[in-house]
């Protein structure tokens, strides 16, 4: 059980970071419900720096992903079936 949920919460963060990654610099960032609702966001969302800093989100996130996966349980540990 414990693999499971250690292999579905690495999916998780990997989908979650590739998502972050890439959605910034896509055109749905540009047109999307927040900038038309609030037109005060424009200058924010539309920020290189803003798209900047959520893209390292994802990559961090990415990371994350990796530790989970290849992260070793304690030598003294019994795994519990």
């Amino acid at each position: 059980m414990a693999l499971l949920l250690r292999a579905l919460s690495a999916l998780l963060c990997f989908q979650l970071g590739v998502l972050l990654v890439f959605v910034p610099w896509s055109g749905f960032w540009e047109r999307n419900f927040f900038l038309e609702r609030f037109p005060v966001l424009i200058p924010l969302l539309l920020n290189p720096f803003f798209r900047g800093a959520v893209t390292g989100l994802g990559l961090l996130d990415i990371l994350i992903a990796a530790g989970i996966v290849f992260r070793r349980r304690p030598s003294g540990s019994v795994a519990r079936e």
